[in-house]
Formats: structure tokens, C-alpha cells, sequence
């Protein structure tokens, strides 16, 4: 399905959130919630894959454009709310997927508010990140978006070398993701403000929990996403296999696919 229309939720403090939305605008459907180091764009792909759902509303989180600014009061507390905005103002939502941090978001929201399915695929919780919160934390003083995400993909996705040395070969790449690196320490910090809850999506009549195969049982991601399973025990869990994180980039349809299972399965 093609986009439709963009909406443009105030979420208060001066901030707002805007969705793309794809296929039939008031009718209820799926809300996509992107993770760190990703906007309503990168889920593009995927979004137009999916037929299950009569429509796709892609959230653009606070501080990526054109959202507005995480603001100083940011938390994870306020993704929560400003995910309830989006809900509250779509309404009827069917299904709410979350993808890396924004599959936390997505089943944090879940915890206090009732909704029939959450799909989260390799969500993240703390200690996810523990280890280069102090450089995040250094190269957002420094205001240094190209150390920012030279320590997302090397040292958190753990990429070779010579795939970010591509990434910073292609100008118009690197640019889109310096853009992307500008709330992550904000984001990677917020894990932290709080402790981790026992129990997440207490209120959800179903939670599928996805995991690439490329990354079960393996860290970061593998070993946070069960982290989160133990969280969520009645959860079902399914492998996307032969993928990692970047599924959505790397194989939209095939994540569409198995949405698709998953929507029927619901």
C-alpha cells in the first residue's frame, strides 16, 4: 500500500510527533514504533509490504525531523505518552509493532493500556548499551555526530570495519545517519533512568516477540531480546531466519511475511 497522509500529533512541552500513514486513513490498523537510529522513513519499505492490516501508521518519534525536539523533560516515560497521543488520536488501533527500542516503548505502552496484539522485534532493555554510554554521553557533549555513529554500528551492531567506511564513503548516507545520531545518547540514557520492570505488556491479549536468526543467544541484541522474553513470559517467540536487526533495511518483505503470519495468527 502507498502512503496516504501524514498526521501531526502536539505530545505537550513544545514537542510533537508526526505518522506516516500508509493505505486507508481512518481505518484502524497497524502503528509501527521505529527504534534508536531510525525514523518513519527507514520503515518505508515495510510498510508498504504489509496487506494485512487495513492500514500502517508509522511513527516518527520525537527528535528526528520533521517530529519535534526530545525537549529536556525527555525519558522513557515520555515516549509512553507520546505513544498514547498516537493512539488515542488514530484510535481503533488493531496491532502495535516496536522494533529495537521502540519495541520497548511499544510494550512499555502495553503495560498500562489495553491492546490486542504487540509485535516487538528485538526489543531492548537495560544493561543493552551499558558499555558506551560514557563515549555516547562524550560525543554528544562534543556535539560529534560522526563519533556517535561510528559507536552505534561498530561497537553496538558491531559492523566490519569496512562496512562503516562505506557507510562514510557515501555523503548522502552518512549525513542521514549523523541525522538519526542526534538523540541517541538522550535515548541509550533513557534505559537508565529508571529501573528495568519485571513484567511488560500485562495489558496486551497477545505479544509475539521476533528475534533475527543471525542473533539468537548472541549480545547485544540476542541476549537483550531475552532479557525481555523473561519479561514477558506467555509471550510467543518467533525467528526471523537468516536476519539480524536491520531486517526491515535488509529484508522488508520477509518481516512483512511473518507480520502477516503473526496478524492472522492474532
Amino acid at each position: 500500500m502507498e502512503r496516504t497522509i501524514q498526521k501531526k500529533f502536539p505530545v505537550g512541552g513544545g514537542s510533537w510527533v508526526t505518522v506516516d500513514v500508509y493505505g486507508k486513513a481512518d481505518a484502524p490498523g497497524l502503528v509501527v514504533v521505529p527504534g534508536a537510529m531510525s525514523d518513519a522513513l527507514g520503515w518505508r519499505a515495510v510498510a508498504t509490504a504489509v496487506d494485512a492490516w487495513p492500514s500502517v501508521a508509522v511513527v516518527n518519534r520525537r527528535g528526528r525531523a520533521p517530529s519535534g525536539p526530545l525537549t529536556a523533560a525527555y525519558s522513557l516515560r515520555t515516549e509512553v505518552a507520546d505513544l498514547g497521543a498516537v493512539l488515542d488520536g488514530l484510535g481503533g488501533v488493531r496491532t502495535l509493532f516496536g522494533w529495537s527500542y521502540g519495541g520497548l516503548i511499544a510494550l512499555l505502552t502495553a503495560d498500562e493500556r489495553p491492546l490486542g496484539q504487540v509485535i516487538a522485534y528485538e526489543p531492548v532493555i537495560r544493561p543493552f548499551g551499558l558499555d558506551v554510554l560514557p563515549d555516547l554521553k562524550a560525543a554528544d557533549e562534543a556535539g560529534d555526530r560522526d563519533a556517535a555513529v561510528e559507536i552505534v554500528h561498530r561497537r553496538i551492531a558491531g559492523l566490519d570495519g569496512e562496512v562503516v567506511d562505506a557507510l562514510r564513503a557515501d555523503s548522502e548516507a552518512w549525513e542521514a545517519l549523523r541525522g538519526l545520531a542526534a538523540p541517541v545518547y538522550a535515548e541509550m540514557a533513557a534505559l537508565y533512568g529508571e529501573p528495568a520492570p519485571d513484567s511488560l505488556a500485562r495489558r496486551a491479549d497477545r505479544v509475539d516477540l521476533i528475534v533475527g536468526g543471525t542473533h539468537r543467544g548472541t549480545a547485544p541484541y540476542g541476549t537483550s531480546f531475552d532479557d525481555v522474553a523473561r519479561r514477558v513470559p506467555r509471550a510467543a517467540v518467533h525467528e526471523l531466519p537468516g536476519q539480524g536487526h536491520m531486517a526491515h533495511l535488509q529484508a522488508p518483505a520477509e518481516l512483512a511475511r511473518l507480520m502477516e503470519g503473526l496478524a492472522a495468527a492474532g
